[in-house]
């Protein structure tokens, strides 16, 4: 009798609004404000989640062409996953897009690719926080292991994401 009422008790209060288990919660949109380092989880224009991130070591500025360390600024979509990265885990970013694909021609360069939010990379996971001392990435959004476990269950491929200046 006792296990029925403690599982009906679950079940009452897994149906209640704001506290379904974080596996079926979903963000509707992402958000990075470069020069925040910060990385937001949305929906429905309420922050899920909040993270630090290191971000590419020439931060100041969009992304113009292949190599120039810089991480986009722009509207973008998360379109695909690697769950093998050298990075532990990442989630593509749809960079470049045509005003950037455009920027870069007109500078007769190439806009450059693979940009990710991305977890640490192999032998720094003991890094940890500390990793967002300094920024490090090619471009890219750093975030640590833990987090970008936790991103990667909130996050569908196909979510938008915006990265701010």
């Amino acid at each position: 009798m006792m296990k029925k009422i403690l599982w009906v008790l679950v079940v009452f209060l897994c149906s209640l609004p704001g506290q379904a288990p974080a596996s079926i919660i979903h963000a509707d949109k992402v958000v990075v404000i470069k020069k925040k380092r910060l990385l937001l989880l949305m929906r429905d224009g309420e922050i899920l989640r909040k993270y630090r991130v290191a971000i590419g070591r020439n931060p100041v500025g969009t992304k113009t062409r292949q190599g120039d360390g810089k991480t986009p600024e722009g509207e973008y979509v998360l379109d695909r996953r690697n769950p093998r990265s050298r990075f532990y885990r990442s989630i593509h970013i749809s960079y470049p897009n045509t005003d950037d694909v455009n920027r870069a021609q007109s500078h007769g360069v190439a806009p450059g690719c693979d940009i990710m939010i991305h977890g640490l990379p192999r032998n720094y996971e003991d890094v940890g926080e500390l990793h967002t001392v300094t920024d490090w990435t090619k471009g890219c959004i750093a975030v640590t292991n833990t987090e970008i476990d936790e991103i990667w269950s909130f996050v569908p491929d196909g979510t938008p994401i915006e990265i701010r200046p």
